[in-house]
């Protein structure tokens, strides 16, 4: 009787704020995320995870959290016979240059997920994708209806408007669709810098994740300067939200939850006349968590 293996691989989503741009840390050129087998050497889940991205980038890593366990039957894995169990983590840094030779390659979120970009307008992709949706809608007849329900409202289409939140169900639908590498379907068709396996469809967890949380917790701090501009803050959370926040109503949310406090200090830095600088409440950084914290996201 031949009894199947389950391996237990660990892996992780490191996300940073630079420029005003999301981005991951990545090995292989953008290709995969750092990961690595659960040994038994490991003292524990994220202690192992935090060996394998030292070992493999070696950078350091704070903030983190998990993500989800990925077990899915169908999943790519090397066991013949076998499965792979993935156990997900989430974690925040701030990026900084280093000179070791096993530097992290880091890509931004919307090399990988162009639809996801709404900051400057509805990204040019999306017609496109609207297309081929549509097309793959109507290609079984039996469940036409319910495809184009799907992708109306996955993807914000006829009116329906768009929900920042789905970025899983959209990539989900995607590959269902065959329009992702990874479906390893026939014509090539491909939407976004595709990744080893399943590591997008782990990376747009990530992404979903951190988008619903930034709403009712403060993690945002974690990716922040310990001094910096109200407006620095706001293109922060635009940059993970990938919308645009309603300047005034951003405002008066952080003074009503007292998330911030002035240093005293000001930079001319921005351009124009100089900016007061803030920092978080030290108790925001001792309790991090907020109930009840909502953005205004304005939906271009």
């Amino acid at each position: 009787m031949t009894i199947g293996l389950a391996h237990a691989e660990l892996i992780a989503v490191v996300t940073a704020v630079t420029a005003e741009e999301p981005r991951v840390m990545t090995v292989r050129t953008g290709e995969a995320l750092p990961s690595g087998p659960f040994e038994f050497g490991h003292r524990t889940l994220q202690s192992g995870l935090r060996e394998w991205i030292h070992e493999q980038t070696h950078y350091p890593v704070g903030y983190l959290e998990q993500l989800y366990t990925f077990a899915d039957r169908d999943r790519n894995n090397d066991i013949l016979g076998g499965r792979t169990i993935s156990i997900g983590y989430l974690g925040l840094v701030r990026e900084q240059e280093t000179s070791d030779s096993k530097r992290p390659s880091w890509w931004g979120w919307y090399d990988y997920f162009p639809w996801e970009d709404h900051r400057r307008g509805r990204p040019a992709v999306l017609d496109q994708l609207v297309e081929k949706l549509r097309a793959w809608a109507d290609s079984d007849p039996q469940r036409q209806s319910q495809r184009h329900l799907r992708a109306d409202f996955t993807f914000g289409m006829d009116g329906g408007g768009w929900n920042e939140d789905l970025t899983l169900q959209r990539y989900e639908l995607l590959y269902e669709a065959g329009l992702v590498t990874e479906a390893q379907t026939e014509p090539h068709i491909n939407f976004g810098k595709a990744m080893f396996a399943d590591h997008r469809r782990i990376l747009a967890t990530g992404i979903a994740r951190l988008r619903a949380k930034i709403k009712y917790r403060p993690v945002v701090f974690e990716l922040m300067p310990d001094a910096f501009t109200l407006l620095q803050l706001q293109r922060t959370i635009e940059a993970l939200a990938g919308l645009t926040l309603h300047k005034q109503n951003f405002r008066r949310l952080i003074e009503q939850q007292q998330l911030v406090e002035e240093t005293g200090d000001v930079t001319s830095e921005t351009g124009g006349r100089p900016a007061k600088l803030f920092r978080f409440q030290q108790t925001i950084l001792d309790e991090r968590a907020l109930s009840g914290t909502k953005l205004p996201l304005s939906r271009n």
